[in-house]
């Protein structure tokens, strides 16, 4: 018997049963689309992450007060007070640093931010003058505050879009009085729309001299984060040496694992945050994948059902002079279409269920989030829902293939 012949044969039987066949491949098609989603929903996630991360800038160097966390019971480790102005003072020296071009104080947090009778919870950043040109982004309207700004104090604050169109609406902005923790700061620009870069998003954002920011809003003596940016790529490595050896002379380290404070660049995040989004895609695409195990399970007994129901057909075709192997490979055939099909459908169900949730978090959530087709994800799918027809066609195929052709013969 041809492999053209069988394949006639399987799809004539499988068609004399649509909805049964329909029902026995349910199981492979929701468990092939649970896959293509989640893999594609993750590699969207990945990117999105990445590239807001990749949006600071690929020289930029970020040190952050704490231990560096290594599981759950080191998170609090993070929020410490052991950035300090001296440990500025130190790396800003071209001396202890000399490839650092760019180096800004970061102090950050959520507040409500009042003008009249509107207020409005954004974030506010306390930064240096250098913060407009390490996030690329400049006021679209006003000025942003300089260097000397920051050293006097002064209580100018520059807001993004969304926070203009809250507190003022159509009104002017440019020279308002807005309060943040009953301090007066006056407005002296106004960001374009920017959305999301880094971690912050600029549109909810109040910008304001990170000296003002320490004293009148948080009261700290502290740095939240030190962002460093290298006068060139090759020279990272050795900004990130510099940067280590100078604050662990500052805070007495002679130990690295007493380091009470680490170390990030773009491209170590990058590699961490790529490791854990795919681990978590791993872990659920796991998890979906135990529908395709129900769904094996659910063929092989169908295929059962089938044999029995079959029986007459088979005594009938081994009268013929069909062979043992002949009547397995028919089986198989069967179990393989089956879940071939259900494979098909599941990758074209799983893309189009992604495109989806990908066109409503863009709309609903106003994020930059792009469809991605996991290719390795469907070419898995597929190949696995045809070893699963293989697998779970077997048993019945060879309980059909060594039926007596006389005892099928006389089956009622």
């Amino acid at each position: 018997m041809t492999a053209r012949h069988l394949f006639k044969t399987a799809i004539k039987a499988l068609k004399s049963h649509k909805s049964r066949s329909f029902l026995t491949i349910l199981g492979i098609v929701i468990g092939i689309t649970a896959i293509i989603l989640v893999m594609s929903i993750g590699q969207g996630a990945q990117d999105l992450i990445l590239s807001q991360i990749q949006g600071l800038g690929s020289k930029t160097i970020v040190v952050i007060p704490g231990r560096e966390p290594t599981g759950p019971s080191d998170v609090a480790q993070v929020f410490s007070d052991s950035l300090k102005e001296r440990d500025l003072n130190l790396i800003s020296r071209k001396e202890n640093v000399p490839n650092a071009d760019k180096i800004v104080p970061v102090v950050f947090g959520g507040e409500s931010i009042a003008y009249g009778n509107e207020t409005y919870r954004a974030t506010v950043l306390g930064g240096a003058a250098d913060v407009f040109e390490i996030f690329d982004i400049y006021p679209a309207e006003g000025v942003a505050f300089t260097e000397s700004d920051v050293r006097s104090r002064q209580a100018y604050a520059v807001i993004g879009s969304k926070v203009k169109d809250e507190l003022f609406g159509g009104d002017e902005a440019i020279g308002q009085r807005i309060k943040i923790k009953e301090k007066n700061f006056r407005v002296i620009g106004i960001l374009p729309q920017k959305g999301q870069v880094s971690f912050f998003n600029f549109d909810e954002i109040v910008l304001v001299p990170y000296t003002s920011a320490q004293d009148s809003l948080f009261g700290i003596k502290y740095f939240h984060r030190l962002i460093i940016s290298a006068d060139t790529e090759e020279n990272i490595p050795r900004v990130v040496e510099d940067l280590q050896a100078t604050l662990r002379n500052s805070h007495n380290i002679t130990d690295i694992e007493k380091d009470d404070f680490f170390v990030q660049t773009q491209a170590d995040l990058a590699m961490r945050i790529g490791t854990v989004t795919s681990i978590l895609t791993l872990l659920l695409v796991s998890v979906a994948a135990i529908s395709l195990v129900v769904g094996g399970i659910g063929i092989m007994n169908i295929m059962l059902v089938a044999v029995t129901e079959r029986t007459r057909e088979i005594g009938l075709r081994k009268a013929l002079g069909a062979a043992n192997r002949d009547i397995l490979r028919q089986f198989l055939f069967e179990a393989v279409i089956l879940t071939g099909v259900g494979g098909i459908l599941g990758i074209l169900m799983g893309a189009l269920l992604a495109f989806g949730v990908s066109l409503i978090l863009s709309q609903a959530l106003g994020l930059s989030w792009a469809f991605s087709f996991p290719i390795s994800g469907a070419l898995i799918g597929f190949f696995v829902s045809g070893i699963i027809g293989l697998v779970f066609g077997i048993y019945p195929a060879r309980k059909a293939s060594q039926k007596n052709p006389i005892d099928a013969l006389r089956y009622e």
